[in-house]
């Protein structure tokens, strides 16, 4: 197989790390910035309907740049002297990339949770607050989504671990 050209190569990388930057980068953001100041300023109904508005503008950047990183990270798997397969684990960077996409798809997993069920479930809840949504529905559903929330922070963290193990094979 003939190696594709640098400047494609290079096209590639900068795309899968402008989308790891876009979607890691809200995660750890929201996680470690917006979600403290919010529980520290906003009542409980309000941090709902935060959550939900600022999720409107993240889920279809993450969702995007999912679909970015799967299509740009084949590429580089193509065009990986390294790469044996999907399942293999015969070295050091086989295993790190196994582990990777391992943790990605659990990602993917809890962000379909979130944009799926959660998130609807906040919007509904939203929706009927005039018409007395409890505070016990309120706060449960706020605690979901910042578990979820929680969840692939830790999860992209290890992420980018996994990454710097192949990298470092």
């Amino acid at each position: 197989m003939n190696a594709p050209p640098g400047w494609a190569l290079a096209l590639v990388y900068w795309l899968h790390m402008l989308a790891t930057v876009a979607w890691v980068g809200g995660i750890v953001s929201i996680s470690l910035l917006v979600m403290p100041a919010m529980h520290k300023s906003l009542k409980p109904v309000d941090q709902l309907a935060f959550i939900d508005a600022m999720q409107r503008r993240l889920e279809p950047l993450a969702w995007f740049s999912l679909v970015l990183l799967i299509a740009t990270g084949l590429f580089q798997l193509s065009a990986n002297s390294h790469y044996n397969g999907f399942f293999d684990t015969s070295t050091q960077w086989s295993l790190a990339i196994l582990i990777k996409h391992g943790l990605v798809a659990v990602m993917v997993v809890v962000s379909a949770v979130q944009t799926w069920e959660v998130l609807p479930a906040i919007r509904r809840t939203l929706m009927l607050r005039e018409k007395g949504a409890t505070e016990d529905t309120i706060n449960r559903l706020k605690l979901r989504e910042e578990r979820l929330l929680r969840l692939n922070f830790i999860l992209s963290i290890l992420i980018l671990a996994a990454t710097a193990l192949a990298r470092a094979a």
